[in-house]
């Protein structure tokens, strides 16, 4: 009987995935503690495909895979699998792209709001029993007055960008694969270089993948470019961002806020001293929920890994392996 491995998940069970593998005589082995690297390499040993969300799927997990026709990442993100040792061995790497792109888009837009009207400071200062602006007037924004700057012209940053122009906001993009002409059709003001995006923007967000290229590209040079007094938004991926220059840039007040989906490491440990700083809003990477986009995820990658074990070519393979 084939077998697909599941290395993790937070679901509340895989009934959902068993209801598409079990018609097709296909066991689901699967744990939904956190595995140490070999105890993963143990789980995905025998397995015709493996599905993974979080789960470390490092090159001792992957060269430890005997039978596997596929992995399928339960996100957009992969970087949590050696996509290259995977290319070594043969092994197709696949995302789902697209499961989530309006809920992310909807998530950015609310961090942003949230940062410019105050929304969590005021809230807290009502129900601690007291009235009135819990801020300076300074730190209150309409988007309209404000010129935001998007790293990443894909589904997610282009949806972002439509939502903000709604709203009269000032927009930049940065996406050097995507020519200038199509961003600025698409209604922003400018196709930025990436300084000109830092040097000019109130408030910044990437959605980006994470590649050797952009991990930790926000790091303590890349905020010192940025304004005094601007905001950093981060609903993508927590790699995208050093998280002591994150930390270090709301310390001296270069950075007046942030608003941060994703986090590096995660969960944010408790003692971090981003838990309490009152000019943040954390949330535990939460951005593509909504009951639509979970079960389109979680189907679409049962498809995939079924479509593996069948030997059918797979969609959205992320590390250039092809198949029949």
């Amino acid at each position: 009987m084939p077998t697909i491995a599941i290395t993790d998940y937070t679901f509340p069970d895989l009934s959902m995935e068993e209801g598409i593998f079990r018609p097709a005589g296909i066991e689901v082995v699967s744990c939904k503690e956190k595995l140490s690297p070999a105890e993963l390499a143990e789980l995905v040993r025998n397995a015709d495909a493996v599905i993974t969300q979080f789960a470390p799927v490092n090159a001792q997990v992957v060269n430890a895979m005997t039978k596997a026709k596929a992995i399928v990442r339960y996100g957009i993100g992969y970087d949590n699998v050696d996509c290259a040792a995977a290319r070594e061995r043969g092994i197709p790497v696949c995302n789902i792209p697209d499961y989530c792109i309006d809920e992310v888009a909807d998530h950015t837009l609310a961090f942003i709001l949230a940062t410019t009207r105050q929304v969590v400071p005021n809230a807290l200062h009502l129900r601690e029993g007291q009235w009135g602006l819990a801020t300076p007037v300074s730190a209150m924004s309409a988007l309209k007055q404000l010129t935001i700057g998007i790293l990443g012209f894909g589904r997610i940053g282009r949806e972002v960008v439509k939502r903000l122009l709604a709203f009269k906001a000032r927009v930049l993009v940065f996406d050097p694969v995507v020519a200038a002409d199509e961003i600025i059709k698409a209604g922003a003001v400018a196709a930025a270089s990436f300084d000109e995006l830092l040097a000019q923007s109130d408030i910044v967000s990437p959605h980006c993948p994470v590649t050797p290229q952009t991990k930790q590209l926000f790091n303590a040079a890349t905020f010192a470019k940025m304004k005094t007094g601007s905001i950093f938004i981060n609903a993508g991926r927590g790699d995208l961002a050093d998280s002591a220059a994150v930390t270090a840039a709301l310390q001296s007040g270069h950075l007046a806020g942030a608003a941060l989906d994703v986090f590096d490491p995660e969960p944010v440990p408790a003692d971090h001293p981003i838990r309490k700083m009152p000019n943040v809003i954390l949330a535990a990477h939460i951005a593509s929920v909504s009951p639509p986009a979970v079960k389109t995820l979680r189907e679409t990658a049962a498809r995939i890994a079924l479509m593996a074990v069948r030997g059918e070519p797979l969609p959205n393979i992320v590390n250039g392996v092809t198949t029949a």
